[in-house]
């Protein structure tokens, strides 16, 4: 690393979005990303963050990392509220007093998927669940902390790291010729690896400019949508051209796989004013499931 690239604080070491950066930064050169994550930095031990960062003189910090456990958020949402809205919140005054942006990955789960079109960012938040409730506890957090961040709404995320339905699917096939997948939510398969592109763009921009416009609430999701199921058949008709697992697709109703916290039914977000004030458009889905699984069956 030359000493002309950007210092990128990342929180957490296991997660699809780190991974991804890490991978991403490397092929892009125009940020050194340092993930940090336990027992270096705690997301459950909120007080000592400040120290972590701090140590490493970020220019700009991207809070990744995240309690993810959807359903066992429902019976431990003190646990998510410590770190997915108290943490956030610490980094974003970390951020305050070093006088450097943070990038801050959210969730559409922070709306409750009853508006019949794409959610924009202006639109009322109302979260199903205790997850939902604890990141938008985080959105709020930052932004109370410092005008200087940029808070980036993704969903149904995906790469070839960590678990995620992509790899499940593939997996599951792997024994079973038929499934049964959720075909009434719909929303944006989006690729972390492009999360990954998209974050490195945004926190280039928030470094070369104070443009308030460039600061705020925006969705970042992949062009085009799917059901789960759509997304299940598009994976496995991926993985059959190349020779690998595939499975027949029956598509089901949620209420025939009922889970501890409620899904939003519609999960889809404009993106619209990520392109329009960051220049910043992930590709469809598609094209980046299929570069996934080839890249995950030709391991």
């Amino acid at each position: 690393m030359t000493s002309a690239l950007k210092r990128m604080v990342v929180t957490g070491k296991e997660g699809q979005v780190v991974q991804s950066l890490l991978e991403r930064a490397k092929q892009q050169q125009m940020f050194e990303v340092i993930a940090l994550g336990r027992p270096q930095m705690d997301l459950s031990q909120p007080e000592g963050l400040f120290d972590a960062i701090a140590s490493v003189q970020p220019d700009i910090i991207v809070s990744a990392a995240a309690y993810t456990a959807v359903d066992q958020a429902e019976s431990d949402e003190e646990s998510a509220q410590v770190v997915n809205g108290l943490a956030p919140g610490k980094l974003a005054e970390a951020a305050a007093r070093l006088n450097v942006p943070i990038v801050h990955l959210s969730t559409d789960y922070v709306f409750d998927g009853s508006k019949s079109d794409p959610y924009l960012e202006t639109d009322t938040v109302a979260p199903l669940g205790a997850y939902g409730r604890s990141k938008l506890a985080g959105e709020q957090a930052v932004a109370a902390a410092t005008d200087n961040h940029a808070i980036l709404r993704t969903a149904w995320v995906y790469s070839p790291f960590g678990k995620n339905f992509l790899k499940t699917m593939l997996k599951v096939a792997e024994s079973r010729d038929e499934l049964n997948v959720v075909d009434d939510q719909r929303g944006n398969p989006t690729s972390a690896l492009d999360i990954a592109d998209a974050v490195l763009q945004v926190a280039a921009n928030l470094l070369d400019s104070d443009s308030r416009s460039q600061r705020g609430v925006f969705h970042m999701t992949a062009s085009g949508e799917a059901s789960w199921a759509d997304f299940a058949i598009e994976i496995f008709k991926q993985s059959q051209a190349l020779n690998g697992p595939h499975a027949v697709v029956h598509r089901i109703p949620s209420s025939s796989y009922p889970t501890p916290a409620k899904r939003p039914a519609n999960s889809r977000l404009n993106c619209t004013k990520l392109l329009d004030v960051h220049g910043v458009q992930l590709q469809d889905w598609r094209q980046s499931a299929a570069e996934i699984v080839a890249r995950l069956i030709q391991q």
